[in-house]
């Protein structure tokens, strides 16, 4: 089943590259349905949710959506629906959560500053050219610091992509092309192994939104690894009881062939202040 992972920066027609992708390829297209979960999930705005990942969104709203929260749970929206499979995936960090499975195509469409700038001016029907360059910035900036955090990687890396396409010298339906030949080649075929792979990630991803998820355990900040489906649990917690805690919240999970507890506690059993406490440093 094809996967196919994009990102794009504002007004380089990536939206009109996904749209052919998905529709020769016959995949779902999914974007703004990743930040409605995580909304839901949250029990916050869905407008807030893209508040914050475009970096307008006031001290206030930042404090009432911790960015850590998000990215937890988009991680694990991102990582269910690749296992589900046949869909394409734009935006919401989706490449470069991705981008360790073999058979999942990591798109790149980029276009330069001063066309971007031109294009959204007539998307907007304006001739302001300071307010689109200014609308440009600040979500380059977001995307940007987005990318720095949580996966410690600097933006426009062209390492971090199978195939990057610049829509100034390369037109909608090339653009196309070229990713559908890449997804139908033979590099980007599923095999078991990398079947086992994105199913070990998306347990990972769901084991520490489960953890987040659950009032009694949002607080613990531990490491979880997956291997062949079994979780392993990683790190300190203040006492036995929290580690019970977490076996209790982790053995359930779909797909989850049990759970090796490698968690030390820490002497005296010391205060553990909420997560939404603890995450605003």
């Amino acid at each position: 089943m094809s996967v196919v992972a994009m990102t794009q920066e504002m007004a380089t027609l990536g939206k009109d590259v996904a749209l052919g992708v998905a529709e020769k390829l016959g995949l779902q297209l999914v974007r703004h349905e990743v930040g409605d979960m995580v909304a839901g999930r949250m029990q916050v705005k869905k407008s807030l949710i893209r508040r914050i990942r475009e970096g307008k969104a006031s001290r206030i709203e930042k404090w009432s959506a911790d960015e850590k929260t998000i990215s937890i749970f988009t991680a694990e929206e991102v990582f269910d629906l690749a296992v589900k499979g046949n869909v394409l995936i734009r935006g919401w960090g989706a490449t470069l959560l991705l981008r360790s499975v073999p058979h999942i195509a990591c798109i790149r469409v980029c276009a330069p500053l001063e066309l971007r700038v031109k294009r959204l001016m007539e998307r907007l029907e304006t001739d302001d050219e300071d307010l689109a360059r200014r609308e440009i910035e600040v979500d380059d900036a977001a995307r940007a610091g987005r990318m720095g955090e949580h996966f410690n990687v600097t933006w426009g890396d062209p390492t971090l992509y199978d195939l990057t396409l610049n829509t100034e010298r390369v037109s909608i339906p090339a653009c196309v092309d070229e990713v559908v030949s890449l997804v139908q080649s033979r590099d980007f075929q599923e095999t078991a192994q990398s079947r086992q792979l994105l199913a070990d990630l998306a347990l990972q991803a769901r084991a520490l939104a489960a953890l987040r998820a659950d009032p009694r355990s949002a607080g613990i900040d531990i490491a979880v690894e997956v291997k062949d489906g079994r979780i392993k649990a990683r790190g300190i917690v203040v006492d036995d009881r929290e580690k019970a805690l977490v076996k209790e919240v982790l053995q359930p999970l779909p797909g989850a062939k049990g759970v090796d507890d490698e968690l030390r506690t820490m002497a005296g059993g010391l205060y553990r202040f909420p997560a939404h406490v603890k995450d605003k440093g």
